[in-house]
């Protein structure tokens, strides 16, 4: 999003910003959103601000690729899942090498429900995104979410998949992640991790 096109202050305290400003130099927040966990770390007040702001800008340019992801992440952490899917939906159509838009969408059809309760139709599609996030990027996590998908819809509703959640988990072992990520990723998800004890 550019702010300093429509905004000469800060969104979040108000301090002037010069142009190509990437944060802040007042209260240190970032100004242009790259990654999901700057928007996490944001207060409710602080988000609802940062929906207000890209509404703002997208009501000028409905197809600002960088807007559409901060909107996303924004309405993701209020848990207003299907507007969040709405502009996931909108970024990927515009940009779609961003790996990380793919899979918090598909973190986000699940609705901070257990993928057990999901339609047949939302687990179709988040196996849609989760491929397409691992053909461009090949991240640990991404087939770590994969494995709970497989155990917790397929496995617990005695549904055949190939492959099982078992050589999902051994392709996110193979591709690596930390215990932070999967925190995160049940931290998202809203729901306890099967594979834990």
């Amino acid at each position: 999003m550019n702010v300093e096109a429509s905004s000469p202050n800060c969104p979040y305290c108000g301090g002037p910003l010069r142009l190509n400003d990437s944060e802040c130099e007042h209260c240190g927040r970032e100004i242009i959103i790259t990654t999901f966990n700057s928007i996490k770390k944001m207060t409710q007040l602080e988000l609802n601000k940062k929906v207000s702001t890209c509404k703002k800008e997208l009501a000028n340019n409905p197809d600002d690729i960088q807007t559409n992801k901060e909107i996303a992440y924004s309405y993701f952490c209020l848990n207003m899942y299907d507007d969040a899917l709405k502009h996931f939906e909108k970024a990927i159509v515009d940009n779609f090498d961003d790996s990380e838009v793919y899979f918090y969408a598909a973190i986000c059809r699940l609705k901070g429900k257990k993928a057990f309760l999901a339609m047949r139709p939302d687990i179709d599609k988040i196996e849609e995104l989760l491929r397409a996030a691992t053909m461009i990027e090949s991240k640990g996590i991404y087939y770590y979410f994969w494995a709970y998908i497989k155990q917790d819809y397929f496995k617990r509703k005695f549904l055949v998949t190939s492959p099982d959640y078992m050589q999902m988990l051994n392709t996110a072992k193979q591709y690596g992640y930390t215990s932070a990520d999967v925190q995160n990723l049940f931290a998202d998800l809203k729901v306890d991790n099967p594979f834990m004890g």
